[in-house]
């Protein structure tokens, strides 16, 4: 069984707050996803028991080298989309929108072609990371 939709945007959000803070608690994750403290609380038990994130007893969350691993999958197609979608000349949120929509139904062989296309398309103008 592979990972679900919500999961996928469980551990990109805590891989985000990771990028700009050192400690995640759970309200932080309530803040960044608008959804309740109950609800994120049942959420990170689950993640927990999947061995996708650690918390520890000061109660910070840290994703776990599986939990990371799903997230940078995420966070790149999430980025990688919506810089796609910008060149073509949709709305700055309204790519982010979209990206969020597309980036967990794709393929692996799809996003490899579209990262590909990306970078060809824009070879030089902007590096070839994706701002991890």
């Amino acid at each position: 069984m592979g990972v679900t939709e919500a999961v996928e945007n469980y551990l990109e959000t805590i891989y985000i707050l990771s990028l700009s803070k050192s400690e995640i608690h759970a309200i932080d994750i309530c803040n960044h996803l608008g959804y309740s403290r109950p609800t994120v609380s049942i959420v990170l038990r689950q993640l927990r028991d999947k061995n996708y994130v650690t918390v520890n007893s000061d109660n910070h969350i840290y994703l776990t080298k599986s939990g990371l691993e799903i997230a940078r999958r995420i966070y790149e197609r999430h980025v990688i989309l919506t810089k796609l979608l910008i060149s073509l000349g949709v709305p700055g949120d309204l790519a982010q929108e979209d990206a969020c929509k597309i980036e967990h139904d794709l393929s692996d062989e799809t996003f490899a072609a579209i990262k590909q296309h990306y970078y060809a398309e824009h070879a030089g103008k902007q590096a070839r990371s994706f701002d991890v």
